[in-house]
């Protein structure tokens, strides 16, 4: 009789922070992430801070886990994309029949693509109304309870820019709202600001993409895993218009992360072991989940809602977690496992 492989050991449990990048439709590759490490029963979520797409993953797994636990998360965020995908079914932002025939997942060459991007450059969402109301404000009121939402056990911090100040607003658990995670995915040449308390808001991605303090400051856990949608690298020196701009555009979100992350690295050398608040900052292990696969998706694909866009991405998301909890899955608990430290060298 053929012997049965040994189970793997069982692990304690171990409290952990997420941090989502927002990205658009590339925010499914953060779904499919969070489905694979929704299945390891040893790691506890104590908070999560994420901004645009990463905020509505962020608020639909908090109040699926309330209903149901993990599967309870896992099963609230394919419907989530799902929906988000069927809004999409009748919108004019499609490919083109020769990406379709060729397989690729731009949008380059979509007519109602280029003439949103060409209006976008000489209009704003005041002048015309092509920005239109946000389909997921009805979607985001379907799938989450914002009063449950308020107690759930898992801490969440929305990151939105205030146009007025420039400063991020982080909204919580007891302030979530449909207009508080619209605000964090407010992108200002798209979408008129969205209101809240008397106060404008834009994509929290200008402020913080997503904010790592609150993870610290105010949850115990000492790993972090970063989910990365918007690449730091990028290889050669873009020159189309397009191009230059879609590498602004990553350089701006990516700015206030790298430097709440050199600063991580920095208290880790200088800070005072009897300071409990900045001995937490310095204690802070750190990781990352990317893939190369975002690196070669053009930004226009970031507004691409086709279910098999989505599930690709979502599949590539599960095999990159896959790939980091086989490669750093016994590093958690114990050490970072991104090298942080290189962001202190200014060359």
């Amino acid at each position: 009789m053929a012997r049965r492989p040994a189970a793997a050991p069982r692990r304690d449990r171990l409290l952990i922070d997420l941090a989502l990048q927002g990205g658009g439709s590339h925010g499914a590759f953060t779904w499919g992430v969070l489905d694979r490490l929704l299945e390891e029963d040893w790691l506890e979520i104590e908070g999560i801070s994420g901004t645009s797409a990463g905020a509505m993953n962020a608020a639909v797994l908090a109040h699926g886990h309330l209903q149901g636990g993990a599967e309870g998360a896992r099963a609230a965020l394919a419907t989530f994309w799902r929906k988000v995908s069927e809004a999409a079914a009748l919108s004019p932002l499609r490919r083109g029949p020769l990406d379709v025939l060729m397989g690729r997942w731009t949008l380059d060459n979509s007519p109602a693509y280029l003439a949103m991007d060409l209006a976008t450059r000489v209009f704003s969402p005041y002048d015309l109304d092509f920005g239109m109301p946000n389909p997921l404000a009805g979607i985001l009121d379907e799938v989450v309870d914002f009063e449950r939402l308020a107690a759930s056990p898992i801490k969440l911090f929305i990151t939105a820019t205030n146009v007025h100040t420039g400063r991020p607003r982080v909204f919580r658990n007891a302030d979530l709202s449909p207009a508080a995670l619209l605000a964090s995915a407010c992108l200002p040449l798209m979408f008129q600001a969205v209101e809240i308390d008397g106060q404008a808001y834009w994509d929290g991605g200008y402020s913080g993409n997503p904010t790592m303090t609150p993870l610290i400051n105010e949850c115990v856990s000492n790993d972090t895993i970063i989910v990365g949608i918007n690449p730091v690298e990028r290889p050669g020196v873009p020159k189309s218009a397009r191009d230059i701009l879609n590498r602004l555009n990553e350089v701006a979100f990516n700015a206030v992360l790298l430097k709440e992350l050199a600063m991580i690295a920095l208290l880790r050398d200088v800070a005072d072991p009897g300071n409990e608040k900045n001995a937490h900052w310095a204690q802070m292990r750190v990781h990352l989940i990317r893939s190369d696969l975002l690196l070669g998706l053009g930004a226009s694909s970031k507004l691409n809602a086709e279910w098999e866009f989505l599930t690709m991405l979502r599949d590539e998301g599960r095999r990159a977690a896959d790939e980091f909890l086989a490669r750093n899955g016994q590093a958690l608990g114990h050490r970072s496992t991104l090298p942080i430290e290189h962001l202190l060298d200014p060359r």
